[in-house]
């Protein structure tokens, strides 16, 4: 098969023995180091990623898309506001609820909460609290018998168990003849749940009928809690269903409760990535040095060449040729050890976890117990072309300085 002479003599040049060791040295190394970086950096990039795809699949899956609430209070049409808002393009469901911080009190320990008024039918379709239910049923949350559905972390914070009586106390006062009291009621356990997040120590479930009379709302909801097909489409389809309403509504979605949390992510996967590019940048200015010494030991032969006619431009792809296949040998492998290495994370961690015999992820510090994974192909792209780039960019100088060896020079002292 016909090869240009450049690529011909520059593939040699790759795998030929060199009179200097250590050029073939610092050859190796140059290309272990590509390998090295470019497998760090996909799998690195791949464990962000699922860190991401975790907190947006359990934190967003708890707290609501979005959420419309009245400017005049309550919804006491709640129902026909629901049929309204489903109907928009976009929006998979809505669902009802009220909201209140309190505390909740057992055996002498008192934590704050997050209590919601739920419609335990109709939230099934706007979160994935049914799914991780660890003990009980939503559906016990029943009106009139004043059930609660706590997170698991607070469950215990509280000494509290499934059939326990927790005290619920709201920041109201109640007046009656005896004097002022604060607002309080006794509801019974029925069920845990655990999303492993922050949310299983701060937030717990009414019925919310039961909220309703504790709170003393005498007709309608709060509000509704939206789910949409496209996250990030969310602040825009609340605001579209807002203005289908008749009257005046607050519109509040998840980038204002939680957006800054994702933007913190993306932040550090920016900034780990940049990171770790100087590892490749560290490889390719050691492709340099290795073209460099190629091109100190290969004078001779680069003189002979110019003798039989060879241009400058003709010695300067030879070189670029070498330190391309240097590039491309070492990010074909580190890609191919990199999408290993992110397609087997959980499995490489837990077998070293095993053999080590301890445990990086505790779920008592962390939302997760495992190393999440989420390989990306566009950042596989990205990774391999930046490394091929900056393979291709180091080897610029070296063939330049290639191209000025002047044969009389070169071959003074042969």
């Amino acid at each position: 098969m016909f090869r240009p002479l450049p690529v011909f003599i520059g593939l040699r040049y790759t795998g030929a023995k060199r009179r200097n060791h250590f050029i073939s040295f610092i050859s190796a190394m140059s290309m272990a180091g590509l390998v090295l970086g470019v497998m760090v950096l996909i799998i690195v990039l791949s464990v962000m990623n699922g860190f991401d795809r975790e907190l947006r699949q359990r934190i967003l899956g708890m707290v609501p898309h979005a959420t419309i609430t009245s400017a005049y209070g309550t919804m006491t049409d709640w129902e026909s506001i629901k049929s309204k808002v489903e109907a928009v393009p976009g929006i998979e469901a809505a669902a009802p609820f009220i909201d209140a911080q309190g505390m909740l009190t057992n055996q002498g320990q008192v934590k704050g909460v997050m209590l919601y008024g739920i419609d335990p039918e109709l939230e099934q379709r706007v979160s994935i609290l049914d799914e991780h239910m660890e003990s009980g049923q939503l559906t016990d949350l029943k009106p009139g018998e004043f059930g609660i559905v706590l997170g698991e972390i607070l469950a215990r914070q509280l000494g509290a168990g499934i059939g326990d009586k927790v005290t619920v106390v709201l920041p109201e006062a109640s007046i009656n003849p005896a004097g002022v009291f604060p607002r309080l009621k006794r509801f019974t356990v029925t069920g845990l749940f655990a999303v492993g997040a922050d949310l299983d120590a701060s937030l717990a479930f009414i019925n919310i009928k039961d909220s309703a009379r504790f709170m003393r709302i005498s007709e309608g909801v709060q509000g509704l809690r939206l789910q949409t097909k496209d996250l990030f489409a969310a602040p825009r389809l609340a605001w579209e269903a807002a203005m289908t309403l008749p009257g005046r509504y607050y519109v509040r979605d998840w980038t204002q409760t939680h957006g800054r949390l994702f933007q913190a992510i993306q932040m550090e996967k920016t900034m780990i990535g940049l990171l770790l590019v100087l590892i490749i940048a560290v490889a390719a200015f050691n492709i340099v040095a290795t073209l460099v010494m190629v091109v100190t030991d290969k004078q001779s032969d680069i003189a002979i060449l110019r003798t039989f006619g060879a241009t400058p431009g003709m010695i300067m792809r030879i070189f670029m040729v070498q330190g391309c296949v240097i590039g491309l040998i070492g990010t074909g492998l580190g890609v191919v050890l990199g999408i290993l290495g992110a397609l087997n994370v959980a499995s490489i961690v837990g077998w070293i976890e095993s053999l080590l015999g301890i445990h990086f992820l505790s779920p008592d510090v962390y939302f997760i117990s495992y190393l999440p994974s989420e390989l990306l192909w566009q950042d596989v792209v990205s990774i391999a072309m930046s490394s091929l780039l900056l393979s291709f960019l180091a080897t610029l100088y070296p063939a330049w300085r290639a191209s000025r060896t002047q044969p009389a020079e070169a071959l003074r002292y042969e």
